[in-house]
């Protein structure tokens, strides 16, 4: 398997480590005085559907550049259709969101 690193180019998958579906969002616990809900994180942690079909993807480029790559990956098949920047989508999605 090849992934297409947006800044390295197109690079054995061997050079990459992958983290994990992108997909769950971290739970938000309130404030200190509460006491946080610890089944929210252990689902955030561990519990995750095992679907085939396309799956959004950490993984890092710990061979070039150490980038943090989302990456579209049908996991069935293991072809990618799209490589993004972690960083830039983050960005992105909390564009106007501080002053």
């Amino acid at each position: 398997m090849r992934i297409r690193c947006p800044f390295c180019g197109e690079r054995s998958h061997a050079e990459f480590s992958y983290l994990g579906d992108a997909a769950p969002t971290r739970p938000n616990i309130g404030t200190r005085a509460t006491v946080p809900d610890t089944t929210l994180f252990v689902d955030y942690v561990y519990m995750r559907d095992n679907s085939p079909g396309v799956m959004r993807e950490y993984w890092q480029h710990v061979g070039g550049c150490r980038s943090w790559l989302i990456v579209e990956r049908n996991v069935t098949t293991h072809a990618i259709s799209n490589v993004a920047s972690a960083r830039e989508q983050v960005l992105a999605a909390t564009e106007g969101e501080h002053p």
